[in-house]
């Protein structure tokens, strides 16, 4: 990766865990922050079990099946602090190929779960 190391999409709970995140996200992540030529603060990249739960994220069913794409290291959450750079970043984001997006007032969800619809924008 060009701009980022492993430990930035650490679970807060157990360090090394960024190592669980899917090469493909970061690659598109990175690409993404190329296109913006804005640093990206990570708020939140892989998430165990226990701090997805912590954090209110969503769970996997009994089946063991869903759940947070942070759980299984397809998604990230990116801090933003003005329009514009929602706007930066969220442009990026879908230049880069990003076609899960979740827009918050302080920050933006990406992900590329395999799993998942596509082509979905929500707002939290």
């Amino acid at each position: 990766m060009k701009y980022f190391t492993l430990d930035e999409f650490d679970s807060p709970d157990e360090v090394g865990s960024g190592a669980n995140m899917q090469q493909s996200t970061l690659d598109m992540l990175d690409n993404a922050r190329e296109i913006a030529g804005i640093p990206f603060k990570i708020n939140s990249g892989f998430r165990t079990k226990s701090h997805n739960a912590y954090v209110g994220g969503k769970m996997p069913d009994e089946n063991g099946k869903g759940g947070s794409s942070h759980l299984y290291g397809y998604a990230v959450d990116i801090s933003v602090t003005s329009s514009s750079q929602r706007s930066t970043v969220l442009n990026a984001l879908i230049k880069a190929g990003f076609r899960r997006i979740g827009i918050a007032k302080t920050f933006i969800h990406a992900d590329n779960d395999p799993e998942k619809s596509q082509d979905v924008f929500w707002v939290y």
